[in-house]
Parts: C-alpha cells; sequence; structure tokens
C-alpha cells in the first residue's frame, strides 16, 4: 500500500481503543515501583528504581518527538524549567504540596514550548537536532548567569521536603514515592496522547509533506507534541531536584540529552515500553560499570554497540520478534475442531 493511500485512511481507521497493550504494560511495570519501598529499606535499590524512573521520565520527551521522526536534545533544558520551578516555588513562595508543584512542573515547561515550537518546528533532521541543543546550551547559560533567579554556579540549595495531605514525603522511600508518582504521572499522560493521535503521527512519520497536502494540519501536531513533551521532561525534573534536594545547572547538562535518546533508541522508539527497559538496562549497566574504574566508558558503549547491532528494533523489538516466532513455532490449535468442521461441511447428521 502506497503511502497516499495508507495517509488517506488514517481518519476512517481510528479505533476507540483508550491504550493497547504496551501502553497497559508500561503503566503496571511503572505501578509496580509503589511497591519497592514496601518491600525493601535498601538505600542502593531505592536510590537505583529512583535514577531508573527519572531518567525512564526523561526520555519519554524523546520519545514523544520520534513519534514523528524528530530528534530532540531539548529535554534537559525543560527538565531545569520544571526542576527550577520546583525550587522556586518551595524556596522563595513556600509551597511544598506534591500535587501543586508538579502541576507547576509540568504547565510552565509546556507553555515556554508553545513560543519555543513556532520558531523551530519548521526545522526537520539535523537542523532541528542543532537547534534544539542549542537551546539547551542557551537554558545552561542562563542558568549560570541569572543568579538572582537561579542562584548561578551553587543553584538553589536548602529545598524543604515536599508533602502530600500535609504529610512530609522525606526519607529514602518517600522520595521514591514521590518519584514514582510523577514517573506514572508522565507516562499515563505520555499514553494517552501517543494513543490518541497515533495515526496522525504515524502519517507526520511516513512523510510528512503528503500528510499535509491532504489536509492534515503537521505543524499543530508537532507544536501539540513538542508541548507535551516539554511538560512530561518537567516532571522529570521536578523528580530530580526532589532527590537531590538541590536545583543546579550541572544537573541538566546539554550532554545529558544525548543519555536520554539512547535510553529510547536502546530500548525501542517504537514502543513506550522501550523508554523503561533502555533505561533500565543502561542506568543498571552504569552502576555495575562503574565498579570498572576507568574502563567504565568503553564497556557502556560497548554494550550499546552490542545492542543496536544485535536489536535494530530496541529491547523491546527484539523480544517481540522472539515472541512472534515462539508463536509462529507452536501447534496449530485448530486441529481439534477439523473434524467437527470436516462433518458439517459434507452435511453429515448425526
Amino acid at each position: 500500500m502506497s503511502d497516499q493511500a495508507s495517509i488517506s485512511r488514517l481518519p476512517q481507521a481510528r479505533r476507540p481503543t483508550l491504550l493497547g497493550g504496551y501502553e497497559w504494560a508500561t503503566l503496571c511495570v511503572v505501578g509496580l515501583a509503589f511497591a519497592v519501598p514496601v518491600l525493601t529499606r535498601n538505600p542502593q535499590i531505592l536510590s537505583q528504581t529512583n535514577l531508573i524512573l527519572i531518567a525512564a521520565t526523561a526520555a519519554l520527551g524523546v520519545y514523544i518527538m520520534l513519534r514523528m521522526d524528530l530528534m530532540s536534545f531539548a529535554v534537559p533544558a525543560f527538565m531545569a524549567i520544571g526542576g527550577y520551578t520546583v525550587a522556586l516555588l518551595s524556596l522563595r513562595l513556600g509551597v511544598t504540596d506534591a500535587i501543586l508543584l508538579g502541576v507547576a512542573a509540568f504547565v510552565l515547561p509546556a507553555l515556554c514550548a508553545i513560543p519555543l515550537g513556532w520558531l523551530i518546528l519548521r526545522l526537520k533532521g539535523v537542523y532541528f537536532v542543532l537547534v534544539t541543543f542549542v537551546l539547551t546550551e542557551i537554558v545552561q547559560l542562563l542558568l549560570f548567569e541569572a543568579t538572582t533567579l537561579t542562584g548561578g554556579s551553587n543553584g538553589l540549595v536548602g529545598m524543604p521536603a515536599v508533602t502530600l495531605f500535609g504529610i512530609e514525603l522525606m526519607d529514602n522511600s518517600q522520595v521514591l514515592l514521590t518519584t514514582a508518582g510523577l514517573a506514572f504521572a508522565g507516562f499515563t499522560i505520555t499514553a494517552l496522547f501517543t494513543r490518541y493521535f497515533r495515526y496522525e503521527f504515524t502519517a507526520i512519520e511516513k512523510n510528512d509533506v503528503l500528510a499535509e497536502s491532504l489536509g492534515l494540519a503537521c505543524w499543530r501536531y508537532k507544536a501539540l507534541a513538542f508541548s507535551v513533551a516539554a511538560g512530561v521532561s518537567g516532571l522529570a525534573g521536578f523528580a530530580l531536584v526532589n532527590m537531590l534536594l538541590t536545583a543546579h545547572p550541572t544537573s541538566f547538562a546539554p550532554m545529558s540529552s544525548v543519555s536520554y535518546i539512547t535510553y529510547t533508541i536502546v530500548g525501542g522508539k517504537g514502543a513506550i515500553l522501550g523508554t523503561l527497559a533502555g533505561a533500565a538496562l543502561l542506568v543498571t549497566a552504569t552502576d555495575l560499570f562503574a565498579l570498572k574504574g576507568e574502563l567504565s566508558p568503553g564497556l557502556f558503549g560497548l554494550l550499546i554497540i552490542v545492542v543496536t547491532l544485535v536489536a535494530r528494533g530496541g529491547v523491546i523489538g527484539l523480544a517481540a520478534k522472539a515472541a512472534g516466532r515462539l508463536r509462529r513455532a507452536s501447534p496449530a490449535a485448530p486441529a481439534r475442531v477439523a473434524p467437527i468442521a470436516a462433518v458439517q461441511a459434507r452435511g453429515v447428521k448425526s
């Protein structure tokens, strides 16, 4: 089927299903993070789970844009906006309610993305990549130079613990619960958003010029996706500063965007579960390889090369192919009912 035929049929092919199998599976896995503090008090496990959830939530910003074949390096910039928004609200205005801070961490980056999207979303390919990377560099510079607002190179330190219904979420277990809540919110928003507009995003990814000529307002969907990706990245920024109790420019370094892109591609950019799988694999590998000292970067790079070569569709794509082969290799189930069908076909009466 040609691109034109497939794209023109997209509006009629919309299915009413709220979420697909990958989306439900992802939300279930993220939901399991709420049980980790109940099952263990090991600080290392709690910290590792925290880092995986933050990395996976940040990678959602990359995943959303890759659905339209746009590779965004702007995730650290929007994480910084969300993180510093939370730090300023808690330190300057005394706002500590986790729900209010979460809303602010999502809304402000999403609003900032609207005028920025108007400027950069008409670009494609390497130009879009370059401009989003430069945007992150500019935000990093502003964080260092706007000392009256951001604290400059000292950052904003001494943040109070967030609260939920008046209860302080202070220790490691409670911090993980906060991160799990933010991650669950980010994954839910992303799953609902990308599922609902999946046909529009597919059309744009295949051929945005053809989709535009057939009446699809590509720029509007790109702007909406860019705004939602920014908001979800802001939730990851909130989780990061809440874990550190500090908002510092180095926490949102421009090169960290490479890590978030890597999580998405290694995990599998074709499914939302890929961001979680990629983050879990590579964050865990980083922790293990750190024990090897100066060999750590080489081992980490080797792992990425191997996974990329072996699993072109990412870890999730490889698992899906393996499951498909197992299903095809299993014996055919309809063999038992074949005699009955044959009798009915011949019209034989019992």
